[in-house]
């Protein structure tokens, strides 16, 4: 079972339709953006990911230094100290690093099919020593004030999930990590229940418990607390291995309609749907038994890291989810998904 109309124009972005964002670097992937409504256009919070040009016999790859400058480490391939057998991440001498530096980067549209950078709006870096490694899969709740941006703060300390405000995307709020790690996958619900906020996230844990999706409340979108853990992994089920939030909730009559991600143990990344209850989100009304998107196309198929795809973000008008994703880690691309449909497949 697939319900998505995927748009004839996909992939909608590749790596070559943007130079890269840092001096002597190339694109390597693009990844699931934050999407927003903004001066009457579609807005997409790409995740840019950026190596440098590597030679035969080594991997390189960029990190910030300790005065917060970007430096290259390269280590030759076939050091016994090195595994290298994940494309995304190594280990070298018991240490894991990034193979790829991500930062955020703004396009827009005036169809939500063909995007382009407009002048003006400046790419978001990692700064400090808990996004040495970059930041991460932005997504983007619109709120009464102006705009949430939850992201994944990456370094060698850990994976924790950072918050920034702004209202006009020129100027920015840093409000620094909200969630400490491991934690990542957190979707802002956009407007307040019982006048509190509410969030979905992610905390992980190798050895007890498992990668699942949790509720947490806040005052004022940075002390969160009253967690509860609403949906964990199924065994044998399509989201056996790891489940994540995708973007904000999306309230309907019958409930808040979460799109989330799952994966198996084959790293086969798919969509599913949860109905949480309106006045409580922490009662799981409904869960999807078959994903409702799964990797079929090429595109999605293959590529950085294939069998993927993975939803950050939409935007909703009517009965229409329009959802842009990342497929195989490499390219964007678009969707369109009825919520009545969803909804009675949850029936």
């Amino acid at each position: 079972m697939d319900l998505a109309n995927r748009f004839s124009q996909n992939p909608l972005i590749r790596p070559k339709d943007l130079e890269p964002g840092i001096d002597g670097m190339e694109i390597v992937c693009l990844l699931n953006p934050g999407v927003f409504r903004f001066e009457n256009k579609v807005w997409l919070l790409l995740r840019v990911a950026e190596r440098p040009k590597q030679v035969e016999g080594k991997i390189s790859f960029p990190v910030y230094n300790a005065e917060g400058r970007i430096e290259v480490l390269s280590f030759d391939k076939d050091d016994p100290d090195l595994d290298a057998s994940d494309p995304r991440v190594i280990n070298y001498k018991k240490k894991d690093y990034l193979t790829t530096m991500s930062y955020l980067r703004l396009v827009c549209s005036d169809d939500g099919i063909h995007f382009y950078e407009p002048e003006g709006y400046p790419p978001i870096f990692g700064e400090g020593r808990l996004e040495s490694f970059g930041i991460e899969d932005c997504r983007v709740a619109t709120m009464k004030d102006g705009f949430a941006l939850t992201f994944t703060e990456v370094s060698e300390f850990g994976v924790g999930v950072g918050l920034i405000r702004t209202k006009n995307w020129k100027d920015y709020q840093r409000e620094g990590m909200v969630f400490s790690p491991h934690n990542k996958d957190c979707a802002l619900f956009e407007e307040q229940i019982n006048g509190r906020y509410y969030a979905l996230h992610r905390p992980s844990s190798p050895e007890l418990g498992g990668n699942y999706i949790w509720l947490a409340e806040s005052p004022d979108l940075i002390h969160w607390g009253r967690h509860q853990c609403i949906a964990t992994s199924r065994p044998g089920m399509w989201d056996s291995a790891r489940v994540g939030a995708g973007g904000a909730p999306i309230r309907t009559p019958e409930g808040w309609l979460e799109i989330y991600h799952g994966a198996n143990a084959d790293h086969r990344y798919c969509l599913g749907a949860l109905l949480l209850d309106l006045k409580d989100p922490s009662k799981v009304l409904a869960r999807s038994k078959e994903p409702i998107m799964e990797p079929i196309e090429p595109y999605e198929q293959t590529g950085f890291f294939g069998n993927v795809v993975f939803t950050n973000g939409h935007y909703v008008d009517g009965d229409n989810i329009y959802m842009y994703y990342g497929a195989s880690d490499e390219v964007i691309c678009g969707t369109r998904l009825s919520i009545n449909q969803i909804l009675s497949t949850l029936r």
